[in-house]
């Protein structure tokens, strides 16, 4: 499995509420919460996303409330990978459980910059940025976590193995 996209850049600290403001929890609908992805911290996020596009950002990436909604908008917004130096232990899970991809690598984390052009090879790791030809080694993904990734999320996962 791969990824690549053109990365949107965050920072240290960025939490579930801003990820997706609880104003609008009101609805589950997935293509309502990718709507307003990010709207508090970056506004023009949902109009510049593109399928397959990849989200950095700095340390402790999805910190604050434990909803399912967050990974669940910017996956469905279309980021194909979130690239972070670390990430809030109930974002990782969440994410891995609804077939979001995401990698801790604190030098790529540092060191791409947001319009970079990025691609993740799952298999090995490695992460490529073809912008500055610079290549950082990410943890590989272990085959039953790909395997959820291609069903769609952890839930997908189960269902096609029963």
């Amino acid at each position: 499995m791969k990824a690549h996209g053109t990365v949107h850049k965050y920072g240290d600290n960025v939490d579930t509420d801003v990820i997706i403001p609880a104003r609008y929890l009101n609805s589950s609908d997935a293509k309502e919460l990718a709507a307003k992805c990010m709207i508090d911290i970056d506004p023009d996020f949902v109009n510049r996303v593109k399928p397959g596009d990849i989200m950095v950002a700095n340390k402790n990436f999805g910190c604050g409330s434990s909803r399912e909604h967050a990974p669940l908008a910017i996956k469905t917004a279309g980021i194909s990978c979130v690239i972070a130096e670390t990430f809030a232990r109930i974002f990782y899970r969440n994410a891995i459980n609804i077939g979001l991809p995401i990698i801790e690598c604190e030098q790529a984390a540092k060191e791409i910059e947001a319009g970079d052009d990025v691609e993740i090879d799952f298999d090995t790791g490695i992460i490529v940025d073809h912008t500055k030809g610079t290549s950082y080694q990410g943890q590989a993904f272990p085959e039953f976590m790909q395997r959820i990734m291609r069903a769609g999320g952890l839930m997908n996962d189960i269902n096609t193995r029963e």
